[in-house]
């Protein structure tokens, strides 16, 4: 039993951890890019975009293709960044449990 209340222990302790977790990942801002800056996506570190800036440069209205595409690469790049982050800060709250691959907490 004694082992038993030491994991319900490190139970608890691992779900505070997680919640202090999310909610600096909510604080937390990460921006990512394309077109070599000219475009910029600051995210939330769960993913929530906070912000869009274009160069005026990047602004053709007779090729809005490429502007549609550089606002999905600049997302993308700043969703790797946030995904790098969860993986950081779950490996700091797991204490490197080595949790089974595909596992996508807290998400």
């Amino acid at each position: 039993m004694k082992n038993l209340g030491n994991l319900m222990k490190q139970a608890q302790q691992m779900q505070t951890k997680m919640a202090e977790m999310q909610e600096k990942l909510a604080e937390t801002e990460v921006t990512g890019s394309s077109g070599g800056g000219m475009l910029t996506v600051t995210v939330t570190g769960k993913a929530d975009v906070r912000s869009v800036k274009i160069d005026p440069t990047l602004v053709d209205p007779n090729d809005v293709e490429v502007l549609e595409d550089l606002i999905v690469a600049a997302f993308a790049d700043a969703k790797a960044k946030v995904e790098e982050l969860v993986k950081t800060e779950m490996d700091e709250v797991t204490g490197g449990l080595g949790l089974p691959g595909g596992m996508q907490l807290p998400f």
